[in-house]
């Protein structure tokens, strides 16, 4: 047994999305009595650090509807079921920027929300981009403005809170340590 597993007698669907999945998990605690968890179910998504000659930050700007508001983030995207996280990484980064890039490094994997969610965010980090021919087409619904940053537009920006995720911040945080090397 897992040290304070909870254990799961009942789960009910409560709604099946294009992204995410709600369940209701009815579970029995350590000490034996119980209690209901709500969980997202989420395939999981990239993101990629990817530096341009210059050593700018390459980014994307784009409408958060949760949010009610734009946010500057790195690029990123869903993974589709049974798709190699690497293989989404440059998808995404080509979609979303028209850059390609032949080395993609894993940085790390990380967990969004795990009091509620099992998304986990594989990053990626690449200071070998190039401009792409033709920039394939990316999601009909997604709308997004290209940007390339130094870090310290980055720092300011996120002081604005127009940066204002997870996953670009932790990029941002990745890149001063880099420097700092």
């Amino acid at each position: 047994m897992k040290k304070f597993e909870e254990k799961t007698y009942e789960t009910e669907t409560i709604y099946q999305g294009k992204i995410v999945q709600l369940n209701i998990d009815s579970v029995t605690l350590p000490d034996g009595n119980t209690s209901k968890r709500e969980l997202i179910k989420h395939p999981g998504a990239v993101a990629v650090i990817a530096l341009t000659d210059e050593g700018k930050l390459v980014c994307v700007e784009q409408y958060r509807k949760p949010l009610e508001k734009s946010l500057v983030e790195i690029p990123a995207g869903k993974l589709e079921a049974g798709e190699d996280p690497k293989t989404c990484a440059l998808r995404e980064l080509e979609e979303e920027t028209g850059y390609t890039s032949d080395d993609l490094e894993l940085v790390t994997s990380f967990y969004t929300s795990p009091g509620f969610a099992d998304e986990i965010v594989h990053l990626y980090f690449t200071d070998e981009i190039k401009t792409m021919e033709k920039r394939p087409d990316g999601d009909e619904d997604e709308f997004v403005e290209l940007l390339e940053i130094s870090l310290e537009e980055a720092e300011k920006l996120e002081k604005e809170q127009r940066i204002h995720d997870a996953k670009t911040a932790y990029a941002i945080l990745y890149l001063k340590l880099r420097a700092a090397r």
